[in-house]
């Protein structure tokens, strides 16, 4: 049995995960941009529904991963504004201008974010270099990163996968997922020897949860 993460792009979404037994819930909104960060009353109405750990996504738009001064100082008051709602987490990722992990600034937001736990997303997938770039997040502070392995998706990288759990070695979580699905999570599981997978468990091409590919998820 898998530990699954569902990233939901609406509170529905999280309810259907919750419901059907995923471990933790990954709350953005926008699903059009891959993720953005979701409002504070859709938050404060899902914590109050739902007992499994929230993390919650902190990014103010789609795109790249590299902030100006504003878009970085809305990410602070949001951190600060939704960690008084009892989340479990955040979950965010800034990138320099050379696609490198901007060090000074991702610790400035897990230092206000402490004491609760923060995942470095996909922008890992978008820096350059493999243990470098893990070393930079794991000198930042964070205690998981979401990673397709620097690939499109999981099944490319499921060798970039394995060598960063090798690699990581318990100084934090390797997150599988990209493109993740029932089909393939035990090949991945199987090649990585990863212990916790992330998944929207969209099936239909639409924007809520299905809630038999949660459970398939959850019982490979």
């Amino acid at each position: 049995m898998s530990k699954i993460e569902i990233a939901c792009f609406n509170p529905e979404s999280a309810i259907i995960a919750f419901e059907n037994g995923a471990d933790r819930i990954e709350l953005c909104d926008g699903l059009s941009e891959g993720g953005t960060t979701p409002g504070f009353e859709t938050t404060k109405q899902l914590r109050e529904k739902i007992n499994i750990p929230i993390y919650v996504m902190i990014r103010p738009r789609g795109g790249d991963f590299t902030y100006s001064d504003s878009e970085f100082e809305q990410m602070k008051t949001d951190v600060d504004h939704l960690k008084s709602l009892k989340v479990d987490g955040f979950v965010f990722g800034i990138l320099d201008e050379k696609d490198e992990v901007n060090v000074e600034q991702n610790k400035t937001l897990v230092e206000l974010a402490s004491p609760l736990p923060c995942t470095f997303h996909r922008a890992f997938d978008r820096a350059k270099g493999l243990e470098g770039t893990l070393e930079k997040v794991i000198e930042c502070g964070f205690t998981t990163i979401l990673t397709s392995g620097q690939k499109p998706n999981v099944s490319e990288g499921k060798e970039n996968l394995k060598k960063l759990v090798e690699l990581a070695d318990g100084k934090l979580e390797i997150l599988v997922g990209g493109g993740l699905r029932s089909s393939n999570i035990e090949e991945i599981r199987a090649s990585t020897k990863a212990g916790y997978f992330h998944s929207s468990a969209i099936t239909d091409g639409g924007s809520f949860a299905n809630p038999d590919e949660i459970v398939a998820l959850k019982n490979k």
